[in-house]
């Protein structure tokens, strides 16, 4: 059965259904502000680069200067497809299957191209009074430059009446945002990310908390200007992110895992989000697929959740699968009554199907 479905499944994988989780086309891009185009100045901006990326990657500050990455750091054009000057800045594009494999080999984890999509509730608050940050103004533009610097899917709101009237100090300030989470449903985000960010003595500083489920961060951060603000803010968020989604090399386990629920058009996205753990399909039956995967138990449960699917039990299937044994079959009023089967003590019962304890289930 294994050779025919995956073909099939693969040829329908554009039809996968929307999903929330985000994957970051441009992650493998950076780009570096240069004050000329001198040899010495790009040079210096390609270090810049690869720092940035690798941070992108691992989401540890410290981890572009360790000795693993000396050679890299002498050297980042062997990890470079091409880079090009746009006006001030220089694009670089860093080639992603020699990167990952360079990082791989230095023994750093990694973070993939899916991420949990972020919905920002911004608000800036200058002498001229506070002001939300909405979808297609001009405010928003240093927004969305941190989030492609910092490798993060970011959404704004439309920033409608409506929903400037529930962007106060006191919802985004407070510690469950009850207020902002009906409004968030219809831009199908992630994690919620509540910002609130104020001028003062010609600089800019910002009060900050993200919800990712039910679990919160917070914290605070501070730029010469709002530019300079929106960077550090999605540095911060981006650091306490990635312990949740990096993968590291040998600290992982083999798993086996198994999906229910699954048709067609949900396969793709699954290869997608299981892409990171390496995983490899062993099979198919009905609406259920077993992978196996090198991750810890805590990586699938916070990378599967991106996909809305839920943790379940040996136990609670055992007992679906009771109950549904139970139900008894539709009878034809037109049939003729069917006289009962004499009872036969010595026929052994059929054996029941128990669930390995040692795999790990979830299920849309």
């Amino acid at each position: 059965m294994r050779p025919t479905f995956r073909p099939l499944l693969l040829c329908l994988s554009l039809f996968s259904l929307p999903t929330l989780a985000a994957t970051v086309s441009d992650l493998y891009q950076v780009r570096e502000t240069v004050a000329s185009q001198q040899p010495e100045e790009r040079d210096a901006a390609l270090q810049r680069a690869l720092e940035t990326l690798v941070l992108r990657l691992t989401g540890k500050p410290e981890a572009a200067k360790g000795d693993a990455l000396a050679q890299l750091r002498k050297d980042p054009q062997q990890i470079i497809s091409q880079y090009a000057y746009e006006d001030d800045h220089l694009l670089v594009d860093f080639d992603a299957v020699s990167t990952d494999r360079s990082l791989r080999q230095a023994g750093l984890p990694l973070w993939g191209v899916n991420r949990p999509a972020i919905l920002a509730w911004w608000l800036n608050d200058t002498a001229n009074g506070a002001n939300m940050v909405g979808d297609g103004q001009a405010s928003a533009e240093p927004l969305r430059q941190a989030a492609q610097h910092r490798g993060l899917p970011l959404r704004l709101p439309l920033a409608d009446l409506s929903e400037q009237l529930l962007a106060t100090e006191e919802n985004l300030a407070a510690k469950q945002p009850d207020a902002l989470r009906t409004a968030s449903e219809r831009y199908g985000a992630d994690a919620l990310l509540a910002v609130r960010a104020r001028e003062a003595d010609g600089a800019w500083q910002a009060s900050w908390q993200l919800w990712l489920g039910e679990e919160r961060e917070q914290g605070k951060a501070e730029g010469a200007d709002r530019t300079a603000l929106a960077d550090a803010v999605l540095l911060a968020v981006s650091e306490r992110l990635a312990p949740r989604f990096v993968v590291a090399p040998g600290a992982s386990t083999a798993q086996t895992v198994e999906i229910i629920g699954a048709d067609l058009s949900r396969y793709a996205e699954l290869q997608r989000v299981m892409e990171p753990f390496g995983a490899q399909l062993q099979s198919v039956q009905a609406d259920r697929l077993v992978y196996t995967v090198s991750a810890s138990a805590q990586q699938l449960r916070t990378q599967l959740a991106l996909l809305q699917l839920r943790e379940v039990s040996a136990d609670e299937l055992a007992a679906e699968a009771a109950a549904g044994a139970e139900q008894p079959e539709p009878v034809d009023a037109s049939q003729a009554p069917v006289e009962p089967q004499a009872e036969q003590p010595d026929k052994p019962a059929a054996p029941s199907i128990v669930p390995r304890d040692d795999v790990l289930r979830f299920r849309w």
